[in-house]
């Protein structure tokens, strides 16, 4: 799979108009020549390729076309954890507030504590984050002056960011998770626990969990999926120097190294996650483990 995106971007990037040594002032054409010999690009295509695919084997992503003396490895080693940073904060926001909302909604149905939190999901789920991002800002950081507008210097300035890439998926966690509990509450073996006179405490944390969190459990991946895509646009909304911004200014500025090391970087990160939601969903669901 990574092969195959390897190879799709690595044409895709040279088809585009433009190439990464384009400015305003026309460069002269020796000196155009030069560079082109420096990156290899005077070469055809196929040979390229052929280059590109041996120095990715060994793990190099080839120099930066934009960002002189510095590789691409060299950037996603510098900027990685700030991206990872942020989707972590952002994803354990989103699960925490959707599932704690979620539980609350299935604890008393079709009631004031149900209807509140859905409503406010399904306006989360209806906002996108570049709607969120500037709406936080002009209420938090300019009206009451809690937060910066941007930067990621302080603790506080991760606040803003997480909340507007936590938004949007912590709605979907808290509707499944309604969902979810709603449907084990009413299993056999809880109507048991009940009758057996165990407190609703034990029942819902020792016996209903894990059932009721499986749909938002499946939804995990594809949540994580869209937290390491969105933080693309809320790391331009806040400037934040994260991996996004480098992956957007590099399509812009045709850099074809650091476009296609920071796709195969986040696509290894998607798998990864896939995989681990995979086996938690093996570790909640005992008929998927004996299967």
């Amino acid at each position: 799979m990574l092969w195959i995106l390897a190879t799709i971007t690595f044409f895709m990037v040279r088809c585009a108009p433009g190439g990464p040594f384009d400015t305003d002032k026309p460069i002269p054409p020796e000196i155009l020549k030069n560079i082109q010999a420096k990156y290899n690009l005077d070469q055809p295509m196929l040979v390229q390729y052929g280059h590109y695919l041996a120095d990715l084997v060994r793990g190099d992503l080839g120099p930066s076309f934009r960002y002189a003396n510095r590789t691409v490895n060299e950037i996603i080693a510098e900027t990685l954890p700030v991206s990872a940073q942020l989707g972590l904060l952002g994803f354990l926001f989103a699960l925490s507030i959707g599932l704690i909302s979620g539980m609350l909604a299935s604890s008393k149905p079709n009631s004031l504590r149900d209807y509140v939190p859905m409503g406010l999901s399904l306006l989360g789920v209806c906002m996108p984050s570049f709607v969120i991002g500037p709406l936080l800002v002009l209420v938090f950081a300019l009206w009451l002056g809690w937060f910066n507008t941007s930067g990621w210097e302080e603790a506080s300035d991760r606040v803003l960011p997480a909340l507007t890439l936590g938004i949007m998926y912590a709605a979907y966690f808290s509707r499944l998770a309604r969902v979810g509990f709603l449907d084990i509450l009413h299993q056999d073996f809880i109507k048991t626990a009940k009758a057996k006179g165990l407190s609703a405490g034990r029942i819902f944390f020792r016996h209903a969990f894990k059932g009721g969190v499986l749909p938002a459990t499946t939804f995990g991946g594809l949540a994580m999926s869209g937290i390491v895509c969105g933080s693309l646009v809320v790391e331009t909304i806040f400037n934040i120097p994260g991996l996004g911004r480098f992956f957007v200014q590099s399509a812009m500025n045709r850099d074809y190294t650091l476009v296609i090391g920071t796709a195969l970087l986040y696509a290894t990160l998607l798998l990864i996650m896939n995989l681990v939601v995979d086996i938690a969903y093996v570790y909640l669901d005992p008929r998927v483990r004996h299967d």
